[in-house]
């Protein structure tokens, strides 16, 4: 059974960019810009106290008119924050991600952020095991 150990292990880039409550919104967009990613995950000590994705930024900053520069992350991340463990299967992942229209999840162990996937992440995963198994089913019928 594919875990969140495995997708996180596979991941190619394994930064997982955060942010403080405190900075500014143009700091947070122009992160996730340079990095090339669609949200951030808001810590304080590596404890996880929200997320900012663009999503809270076309809801709460573009379309309500303010200023980018003089909104706080706190002011508009979203903080009442589903994560998941390691310990976690895929299945169940993209299960939650899909009840609840989430494109990102937290991942953490003790209280402590290790790391963060993405329902793209988890589909890649799932495509991968399947390839294999594929390819052992092969293997057996031609033997």
């Amino acid at each position: 059974m594919l875990t969140v150990a495995h997708v996180l292990q596979a991941k190619p880039e394994h930064t997982t960019y955060t942010i403080a409550p405190d900075a500014t919104v143009l700091q947070a967009i122009t992160l996730m810009a340079d990095k090339g990613i669609g949200a951030l995950v808001v810590t304080q000590e590596n404890t996880v106290i929200g997320i900012f994705s663009e999503r809270d930024y076309a809801r709460k900053v573009a379309l309500m008119e303010r200023s980018s520069s003089d909104t706080l992350v706190s002011d508009i991340m979203t903080s009442k924050v589903l994560t998941i463990e390691r310990k976690h299967t895929v299945e169940e992942s993209l299960q939650l991600m899909t009840d609840r229209h989430l494109r990102h999840l937290p991942v953490v162990e003790n209280g402590q952020l290790i790391g963060m996937v993405s329902i793209g992440d988890l589909v890649k995963g799932i495509i991968e095991q399947q390839k294999n198994l594929i390819q052992q089913l092969q293997n057996y019928i031609a033997s």
